[in-house]
């Protein structure tokens, strides 16, 4: 999703004619551009979609409704789908929240686990990780986002490659 930046999250459907209740992360609900389309991926392809109605609620919310989403049901498809842009001017530099969905590998090819989240703590960024075959099952860990670590991140194929300190994981 080259050039798109993940600006909020669908929390859930709102009534019966397909409205969404959007959170939004790193932007806020007034800085939206109305006129340009919003991006929602299916199968791996972002799918544009035009506000037609626009209520912010509160500074990190609002409920919307997008081009050809007029049901209870399509509005439920779209419960936590990822809502992206592509005419903001967002510095990307810090934004590693694309990485959830990704694998993570340590440094020896071992996979670890599935990004789960990113945690922007400040001076010290952090992905939480489901890892893989532990017990119990779904466990996480939380582990450092910092430079020196990352050996190699690919895009396409959504795997990210770090040299992991001993005793994380």
């Amino acid at each position: 999703m080259h050039g798109l930046h993940k600006i909020a999250q669908v929390l859930k459907s709102n009534g019966t004619d397909g409205e969404l209740i959007l959170g939004f992360r790193g932007i806020a609900p007034e800085d939206i551009d109305l006129e340009e389309p919003v991006f929602i991926c299916f199968d791996g392809l972002p799918v544009p979609f035009f506000i037609e109605y626009f209520q912010p609620k509160g500074q990190s919310r609002a409920v919307v409704r997008l081009t050809d989403i007029c049901c209870y049901e399509d509005a439920q498809e779209m419960v936590g789908q990822g809502v992206y842009t592509d005419s903001l001017d967002v510095e990307d530099d810090d934004d590693f929240s694309m990485l959830e969905g990704w694998t993570l590998f340590d440094g020896d090819g071992t996979e670890v686990g599935t990004v789960s989240g990113y945690l922007d703590i400040p001076g010290n960024p952090c992905i939480e990780v489901i890892l893989k075959n532990a017990l119990p099952e779904g466990a996480k860990r939380i582990i450092p986002l910092h430079e020196d670590l990352i050996l190699s991140a690919d895009e396409k194929r959504q795997e990210l490659t770090m040299s992991i300190p001993a005793g994380l994981i």
